[in-house]
């Protein structure tokens, strides 16, 4: 086993399927017998979910709204995705818990650091939503903080491609895959892995970022296994 524990980072975009919106009920339970697969072998698990199957607040400001208004919205659209995610864990047999920075006591923990460690070393997968709890923070800000936070070993990105490419491979057929590349250089290339900031709490706290291809089956079991899956982005 190369890691003890693990945060998974999901985009909402991955729960749609090939459907254009909301959540895809075949692609959920796909994705929650991987996250099971990986649970099942031991390894502490916890998970960032997005929200923008649902709702973007940088769409919203685009529209006019509140940029602010816009990432609260997309924040409650994360919670959303989190209880129908933890929905499908148990059904599953898996012990969820959701812990959620917005206040929301009726469905979900608040977030707090000790309660999620404690609720992993019992043997249970924890859900972060509601981002960091603050606008203008992405959910890749979210899921680096709080693998710091939980003293996570690593942050596993699903995404839809192999891995780390020089530019995008779904438009550019020639695109060069990495199998590892550092920080600085995603930072000055500016490739799409993670938002800067996300990138760069990695970078100061040594953090690895294993980004794989989700739609492959059983690719999220061997990344976490430590078996070389898509590309790894570290010092």
């Amino acid at each position: 086993m190369a890691y003890k524990r693990i945060l998974l980072k999901l985009s909402g975009e991955a729960l749609m399927g090939k459907e254009g919106y909301g959540i895809d009920p075949g692609t959920m339970n796909e994705i929650a017998e991987e996250i099971k697969g990986v649970k099942e072998t031991g390894i502490d698990t916890a998970i960032v979910v997005g929200g923008g199957n649902i709702y973007r607040g940088m769409r919203a400001e685009q529209q006019g709204m509140d940029r602010a208004t816009g990432d609260y919205i997309g924040m409650m659209a994360t919670v959303m995705n989190s209880l129908a995610l933890q929905e499908n864990l148990e059904r599953q047999g898996m012990a969820v818990r959701v812990q959620t920075a917005l206040q929301m006591a009726a469905i979900a923990e608040p977030y707090v650091r000790r309660r999620a460690i404690r609720h992993m070393e019992e043997g249970r997968i924890v859900i972060f939503a509601g981002g960091t709890g603050n606008p203008f923070f992405t959910t890749d800000t979210a899921a680096a903080l709080r693998a710091i936070e939980i003293n996570a070993d690593v942050i596993l990105k699903a995404t839809r491609v192999d891995g780390v490419y020089d530019r995008d491979p779904e438009s550019h057929r020639d695109a060069v895959f990495f199998p590892e590349i550092g920080y600085m250089e995603v930072l000055s290339r500016s490739l799409r892995v993670m938002d800067a900031t996300a990138i760069s709490l990695c970078m100061e706290h040594r953090l690895p970022i294993i980004v794989f291809n989700l739609r492959e089956k059983g690719n999220m079991k061997r990344a976490a296994l430590g078996e070389p899956v898509g590309t790894i982005v570290r010092g």
